[in-house]
């Protein structure tokens, strides 16, 4: 239960990246035994507030207090010295280590040279999260995601941490996963400790945390109990208006048969997958984590390799999709955005401008493609894009790194706009963005449907899927259901033939 001991303050803390202020005269106040949300739209300061109390990023105004006492974090392993631990959405795990090495993992103990097991400390933290028989022998790259965010978790009990900091935690967990997580902050909230919660699905907020405070454009605009607030009133909070449409439809006709793939087959997918994309037709897929969902897009789209199908495009040329690879996927009018944006989905060290182009360099070349790229022709396209996608960013020539996550996803849909492929496959396109930049990626892909392309749409948030898809397909173990329309199909359904396959 909360406690009235107040833990942790931050008080008018201000912070400026150049000529951005990331944030301006922020307060927080955490109790012991209590889940704070931090709630606010991509680029809000949120990330930058908390890399600053764990120690990443130094505050330019602004005091901390730790039991009502002034305390200066110089560096992330001086916050845990301190107690405070902070997982980010990505996981920081080191996946050729073991469980037991990652637990300890620079909080190593030796003696006379020689490091020392530290089985009841990991006991205790394994305890606590109710995973006292979770393999400690075993690389953690061979545990699912689900238990590889135990890891984190344990890890940061492990450090005695008293404050844990939670970015995003469920964004790569199945639902399943996610109301474990859920068990986990409970027992840690008995045991004391704060938890300070990041998540853009209001609903589990709502359902986690006790109270929230709002960030907008780095200043704080709202605050209270959550069980004293609607969800509407949050986002209110967030957006600075009245969201009317969640799930904003542009009217758009079915047409002729754009994409027919027969017999794609691959692990794990290992039964084969067959369906059909028509022009103008959003065709969604469910399924639990792990069901084939990704691999479909990912085999299709040549990033991995199919064993077997066969891909019929606009009734003009039928091919295998075992010699599919991006490139050739991408001259046949194709375009995927991968659910791993940091990883494979944009390159981050680059610009936004040249991250925008890179499917389409040799529109913007001299020589029919092959000579010098002009550059001013390039930084005007992008800045159409910038401005109609309403990307937050100092222009088109800087570094995506320094970017939200809202914004470098609208960058990696900015892509897709800039190549203009006829078939579009999305695998989880909303995948830690705010309420307001889903509300506009819904809208940009009712746009696009509108103009007669085909879209297959991967996601593991049936709302969405249910409010913006024309059609639906559930995958089981490999394999996919019929299609039928979204008004055929309801949520129980869903989830039926995602567990049990009928």
């Amino acid at each position: 239960m909360s406690s009235d001991t107040t833990l942790l303050q931050l008080k008018g803390i201000s912070k400026a990246f150049g000529a951005t202020q990331a944030l301006r005269n922020v307060d927080l106040t955490v109790r012991s035994g209590e889940v704070h949300a931090l709630i606010g739209e991509n680029g809000a300061g949120k990330s930058t507030l908390m890399k600053i109390l764990s120690g990443a990023y130094r505050a330019d105004r602004g005091v901390i207090l730790l039991d009502g006492k002034p305390c200066h974090i110089t560096s992330p392993a001086a916050g845990r010295a301190l107690g405070i631990a902070m997982i980010y959405q990505e996981l920081t795990l080191a996946p050729h280590l073991t469980v037991e090495e990652n637990l300890t993992l620079g909080m190593e103990r030796t003696t006379l040279g020689f490091v020392r097991r530290q089985r009841d400390r990991i006991a205790r933290a394994l305890d606590i999260l109710q995973h006292r028989d979770l393999p400690l022998g075993v690389q953690v790259r061979t545990l699912p995601l689900g238990l590889q965010q135990v890891v984190e978790i344990a890890r940061a009990l492990i450090s005695e941490a008293r404050v844990i900091i939670m970015d995003e935690p469920t964004s790569s967990l199945s639902a399943s996963d996610a109301q474990a997580l859920f068990a986990a902050i409970r027992r840690l909230k008995q045991a004391g400790m704060a938890v300070i919660y990041i998540s853009h699905f209001l609903e589990e907020v709502a359902e986690v945390a006790d109270v929230f405070t709002v960030l907008r454009d780095g200043e704080t605009v709202g605050a209270g109990r959550m069980a004293e607030t609607s969800i509407a009133r949050i986002i209110e909070m967030m957006v600075g208006r009245t969201l009317t449409e969640m799930f904003p439809r542009t009217e758009h006709a079915i047409g002729d048969v754009l994409l027919r793939v027969e017999g794609l087959d691959g692990t794990p997918i290992p039964r084969g997958v067959s369906f059909v994309l028509r022009r103008g037709e959003i065709l969604g897929i469910a399924g639990l984590v792990g069901a084939g969902r990704s691999e479909t897009l990912r085999r299709l789209f040549g990033l991995d390799r199919a064993k077997a199908g066969v891909a019929e495009l606009r009734r003009e040329r039928t091919l295998p999709v075992v010699k599919m690879v991006p490139r050739r996927a991408l001259a046949l009018g194709m375009d995927f955005l991968s659910e791993n944006r940091k990883e494979e989905g944009l390159a981050t060290g680059m610009t936004l401008a040249a991250n925008v182009t890179l499917s389409s360099l040799s529109r913007f070349a001299g020589w029919g493609g092959w000579g010098f790229l002009r550059l001013r022709k390039e930084k005007e396209s992008v800045g159409r894009w910038i401005a109609e996608l309403n990307i937050r960013c100092q222009g088109a020539g800087q570094r995506l790194v320094y970017l939200s996550g809202g914004n470098q996803q609208k960058v990696a849909l900015s892509r897709i706009l800039e190549h203009g492929g006829d078939i579009i496959l999305l695998d989880e396109p909303t995948r830690g963005v705010d309420v307001g930049s889903k509300v506009e990626i819904y809208r940009l892909i009712g746009r696009l449907a509108a103009e007669g392309k085909g879209i297959l749409f991967v996601s593991s948030y049936l709302p969405e899927l249910f409010g913006i898809c024309d059609t639906l397909a559930v995958m089981h173990r490999g394999r996919m259901s019929a299609i039928r329309p979204v008004s055929e199909w309801t949520e129980h359904e869903v989830m039926r033939v995602a567990t049990s396959g009928q």
